[in-house]
């Protein structure tokens, strides 16, 4: 298998490693993406990043009230 801070993965397709990254596992070599984009397009005045490690994304929220939600309009 391959290992991946500090965790052994199986050989193969990795759908999802706790570092929200997709893996494939190869005897010669591990190779990944990330499962997420950043928002780059958003109100950045009256709003903020906050990483969701469980759905492996980014959440836009205001600065005044986190439990809403801002519009993003571009990510890369």
């Amino acid at each position: 298998g391959c290992i991946m801070d500090g965790k052994l993965y199986p050989f193969g397709e990795i759908a999802r490693t706790e570092s929200c990254l997709r893996c494939s596992c190869r005897p010669d070599a591990m190779h990944c993406c990330s499962l997420f984009h950043t928002p780059t397009g958003y109100d950045k005045e009256n709003c903020k990043v906050v990483f969701n490690q469980k759905s492996c994304d980014y959440d836009v929220v205001q600065k005044s009230d986190p439990s809403k939600e801002c519009f993003v309009y571009s990510r890369r």
